[in-house]
């Protein structure tokens, strides 16, 4: 017996009026594949949100190891500026200690100048006239003066040195400036750049500016290049 268009049409009719029967019918029309489709699709779905969500989290993760690492290095550049200051601190007490034996090829009897010493001495010529309230600043920001007599020829003098681990042309600079200003007082007054190292465009300054060098204990006239 042929099925009709009439029997689709009351087959139809009956699904309608039966929902249960639609449910039968989809197992025996549709394979089981097509059937688990539905579920496959929402497990897919479902898998696709897991891995976005693990994805969120490894991206949180990823930034706060970035911050961790951000910080982390901040705080090992700032260990590096304390430590390079300790070392600084260290090298100038170290020439201040010791300064009879490091700078006795430039001169003789030696000795350090007192910083309130010094502050008298300045703050008297301020008054004077002989220099300005920032050039006594500038002097007094020097890492060590000494006073003595220079070799070559017994003049009583100033040494004006600055003092660095690692001699630049800033250091070389700033001891020729604020030994010109310190001469301003009326006696001689000799730069001196103090330290580990220098590099070569500060050994060309320091030729240029007539600055001595003292690396180490070993010293270096204006003109004789670097300490061997």
């Amino acid at each position: 017996m042929a099925f009709t268009v009439e029997d689709f049409r009351d087959l139809v009719r009956l699904l309608e009026q039966r929902p249960e029967w639609r449910a039968e019918l989809r197992r025996y029309v549709l394979t089981d594949d097509l059937l688990e489709l539905p579920s496959s699709m929402r497990e897919l779905a479902q898998a696709e949100r897991r891995t976005e969500e693990r994805l969120e989290e490894l991206a949180q993760a990823q930034h706060g190891t970035e911050q961790r690492m951000g910080e982390l290095a901040a705080a090992l550049e700032s260990l590096a500026g304390r430590v390079g200051r300790l070392d600084g601190e260290a090298l100038e007490l170290r020439y201040w200690r010791r300064a009879g034996a490091y700078f006795s090829r430039m001169a003789r009897k030696l000795r350090v100048v007192d910083s309130s010493d010094l502050a008298q001495m300045l703050d008297q010529a301020v008054d004077a006239g002989r220099l300005t309230d920032d050039e006594r600043d500038a002097i007094l920001a020097v890492d060590l003066v000494l006073s003595g007599q220079r070799r070559e020829d017994r003049a009583e003098a100033y040494f004006v040195v600055e003092i660095s681990v690692g001699i630049g042309v800033a250091d070389v600079t700033r001891a020729a400036e604020r030994a010109s200003l310190l001469a301003k007082m009326g006696r001689p007054v000799v730069p001196v750049v103090a330290g580990e190292w220098i590099n070569g465009e500060a050994v060309s300054a320091a030729d240029s500016y007539r600055v001595w060098q003292v690396l180490d204990g070993r010293t270096v006239r204006p003109g004789d290049g670097q300490a061997g």
